[in-house]
């Protein structure tokens, strides 16, 4: 499959557990930053500039049914009453219109290339065909409080860590391979106004009839979902799950970890020794330890990405200015 760009796509990322709210109006300050793991890592950091360094601060505001959320380069605003996302070139200052229909061929045409795509790379490596009736995954959860309590962004905020792990049923992650997604939170007593925010995401999601998260757009999610058949389950689950926590995340880091089974360790392990003294094995030696480096030290997880995402400041007064196309910006058609 390719690995760069389903990496590059969960960048975007962040996780927002669903609530119910009486729509009111929000405004927060949020900032995330992505971190990959090995070669892709230090790709990112040289060609991503600052905001890969230092990650993206961006302003959300919700009124009603529209939802702005704009940093410096960028914005997006989704009117769910029009069914219509305005997308802003805050440097050129030019906007361009997708209608949600126009949306769910895009999603269904990014799923579709994406799943051809997964099928050609597993030919290419021969992996053999399994039978997709053959194997009955389960989902494990598991929530801890782990006691740790800090001053956060003007909140007083207490650690909570939720893990959701994706494998075969009958048998440990360690046997059968698989997915683990963990979620570190500093969590804040409940803050009535962000859930207008993860509301609206989830009204969103339900007018589209497809996956979302916070900072993905639907697109991204729909080819992310086809190379990762598992991550869907992961990340429902953990929004399940995440809704029922008392308090509001203030800063989330969330790990996604995929799992080598045991016979897929034992195989490379293998591998590794019959490759040892050649040219090409001294190589693949170099780069199998710049991807392990600052991972976890058991071989059989391979972490690729690690998001953190934190909330810098909340307000309840947002003008209709601020979920609207500027002044002065022009269509690009």
């Amino acid at each position: 499959m390719n690995r760069s760009r389903i990496a590059l796509l969960l960048a975007l990322v962040v996780f927002t557990a669903s609530g119910y709210s009486v729509h009111a109006d929000v405004r927060a300050d949020e900032k995330s930053r992505v971190q990959f793991s090995g070669v892709l890592g230090g790709v990112v950091n040289l060609f991503g500039g600052k905001a890969a360094r230092e990650g993206v601060t961006t302003a959300v505001a919700v009124r009603g049914d529209r939802k702005a959320s704009t940093n410096d380069s960028t914005g997006e605003i989704v009117d769910l009453n029009e069914e219509k996302i305005y997308r802003l070139d805050m440097r050129r200052k030019t906007y361009k219109v997708t209608t949600f229909a126009e949306l769910r061929q895009q999603m269904e045409e990014a799923r579709r290339k994406a799943e051809e795509q997964a099928q050609k790379d597993q030919s290419k490596e021969k992996e053999p065909e399994r039978d997709p009736n053959a194997k009955e995954m389960e989902i494990d959860f598991d929530v801890r409080n782990t006691g740790g309590k800090k001053s956060m962004n003007g909140f007083d905020t207490r650690q909570v860590i939720m893990t959701i792990t994706v494998r075969e049923k009958g048998k440990t992650v360690e046997e059968s391979g698989g997915l683990v997604l963990a979620s570190d939170m500093w969590m804040a007593p409940a803050v009535a106004a962000m859930k207008e925010i993860s509301d609206f995401d989830r009204r969103y999601a339900q007018k589209l009839a497809g996956p979302m998260v916070a900072g993905a757009s639907p697109e991204e999610m729909a080819t992310m979902m086809a190379a990762y058949p598992m991550m869907k389950d992961a990340l429902a689950k953990m929004s399940t799950e995440g809704a029922k926590l008392d308090g509001t995340p203030i800063m989330t880091t969330m790990t996604f970890e995929m799992v080598k089974s045991a016979e897929q360790a034992a195989q490379e392990a293998k591998q590794g020794e019959e490759e040892k003294g050649t040219v090409g094995g001294l190589l693949g030696g170099l780069a199998r330890r710049a991807q392990r480096r600052g991972a976890n030290d058991n071989k059989q997880r391979t972490p690729f990405m690690t998001s953190t995402h934190e909330v810098l400041k909340v307000t309840t007064t947002v003008a209709p200015a601020d979920v609207t196309v500027p002044l002065g910006f022009k269509e690009d058609r």
